[in-house]
């Protein structure tokens, strides 16, 4: 019998057609992550508490979700030096206590004409806050809330903001929603729609 050598490259490319015939490939899936619903939060005129407020209990490090405001958060306090006044959005009591004892949570107000976004946390019983920046009207805006040992970090628009916090490890308390004041009521019917995300 008669044997023949054939160049190498000739037989790297029986080996990857014989392969291809033989072979199978696995497709990578990513696991199916299962979207949130957006919530639509109605503060109703003269009220300050939202609509949706169930009782949640939270142990987390972290929450993430985006908000939209709508031509509703427009308003105009009755006594001009509230307008300053911040509202609140979303977070979470802390420390196994309550939120006027330690918190943190995002807030927002209808300030020099633009939507402002604000940190917002108790800590021992005295609140603090800190400017984030202003936002858009009508869009989603992805806000970030994490907890890392002894402070808060707020995220938007990958700006950050840190603020301590009275303990360490995970957060364990309550959900806190939006709630308009202040000393004042809701002036109109206001929503804020709020997605969570993974």
């Amino acid at each position: 019998m008669l044997f023949t050598v054939k160049p190498l490259g000739a037989l790297l490319s029986l080996l990857f057609i014989l392969c291809l015939a033989g072979c199978t490939t696995e497709k990578a899936v990513s696991p199916k992550i299962e979207e949130k619903p957006a919530v639509v939060h109605t503060i109703k005129k003269g009220s300050h508490y939202s609509d949706k407020n169930a009782v949640k209990q939270v142990n987390a490090t972290a929450l993430r979700f985006e908000v939209t405001f709508d031509s509703s958060a427009v308003y105009t306090s009755a006594k001009p030096n509230n307008q300053a006044d911040i509202n609140k959005l979303y977070g979470f009591s802390d420390c196994s206590t309550s939120h006027q004892v330690n918190s943190a949570r995002f807030g927002w107000r209808w300030h020099n004409n633009r939507l402002e976004v604000l940190a917002y946390t108790y800590l021992n019983k005295k609140w603090d806050y800190k400017l984030l920046g202003a936002v858009p009207l009508g869009q989603p805006v992805p806000l970030e809330l994490r907890v890392e040992e002894d402070k808060y970090v707020f995220v938007m628009y990958g700006q950050q903001v840190a603020m301590p916090r009275a303990c360490t490890g995970t957060a364990e308390g309550y959900q806190l929603y939006p709630y308009f004041g202040g000393d004042e009521t809701a002036p109109h019917d206001i929503t804020i729609s709020i997605k969570e995300l993974q």
